[in-house]
C-alpha cells in the first residue's frame, strides 16, 4: 500500500461519523447496508451521509453497488487489511506475528508501552 493511500484512509477514519459508518459496515459484513439505513441508524441527513460515504469510498475503505433503486455500501475488507498490514509491517522489531489480534493478549513486554515518569509543573513525578 502506498503512503498516500494510507494517509487518505487514516484521514477518512479520523472523523466520528465516518468511523461509526466504517465500523458498522465492518460488523455487517460483505452484504453491506443501503445508504438510507446507514443514515437512519446514525440519525444523519442524506446530504451528510452522502459526503461521509464518498470520503470513505475515495479512501478505499468502502465499496458501493446498486441494487434496484438502492445503493448498498460494504466495507472493503481488502483495503482494511492492506491498511492494517501497512501499519503493522515492522511491528515489534520486524515480528508482525506479535501484533496480530490473537497475539495481542500474549504480547510480551517487548511490545508493551514502556512506563515513563514525567515531572509536572508542581514538581510532582507521575508515572504514565
Amino acid at each position: 500500500m502506498k503512503k498516500l493511500s494510507v494517509i487518505a484512509a487514516l484521514a477518512a477514519l479520523a472523523q466520528e461519523t465516518r468511523l461509526d459508518i466504517f465500523r458498522m459496515l465492518v460488523q455487517k459484513g460483505p452484504e453491506g447496508l443501503p445508504a438510507g439505513e446507514i443514515g437512519t441508524r446514525l440519525a444523519q441527513p442524506s446530504p451528510t451521509m452522502s459526503f461521509h460515504l464518498n470520503q470513505l469510498r475515495f479512501a478505499g475503505l468502502i465499496t458501493s453497488r446498486r441494487e434496484s433503486r438502492s445503493i448498498i455500501y460494504s466495507a472493503n475488507f481488502k483495503g482494511m487489511n492492506d491498511l492494517l498490514s501497512y501499519l503493522t509491517e515492522n511491528c515489534c522489531g520486524g515480528q508482525p506475528e506479535l501484533c496480530s489480534p490473537t497475539a495481542a493478549s500474549g504480547c510480551g513486554s517487548e511490545c508493551a508501552p514502556q512506563a515513563t515518569t514525567i515531572t509536572t509543573k508542581k514538581n510532582r513525578r507521575v508515572s504514565v
